[in-house]
């Protein structure tokens, strides 16, 4: 597939240009893939990863990314606290 060797392609070039440093927002037309290939993408290249698919999450976990935008370490800490408690 074209495409898909593509749009890996330019997530290994984000990969290799943020060095860690920044988080990657994939959107677009809906059921065309994006996050069977982010997935993958997480899978193949790093050891962790989390998918926030954001049609699917709770507003609390938004208005989280919208207050902690520019500081994701915040963002992941109270993500992973409120995983827990709804678990």
């Amino acid at each position: 597939m074209l495409f898909k060797r593509k749009i890996y392609s330019k997530f290994l070039n984000w990969k290799a240009d943020v060095k860690g440093t920044k988080a990657l927002l994939v959107e677009g037309a809906r059921r065309i893939g994006k996050s069977t290939i982010v997935e993958e993408f997480a899978q193949n290249e790093y050891e962790s990863y989390i998918l926030i698919d954001f049609a699917k999450v709770s507003d609390a976990v938004k208005e989280l990314f919208d207050l902690h935008l520019n500081d994701l370490d915040t963002f992941f800490m109270l993500l992973s606290v409120s995983m827990t408690g709804e678990a």
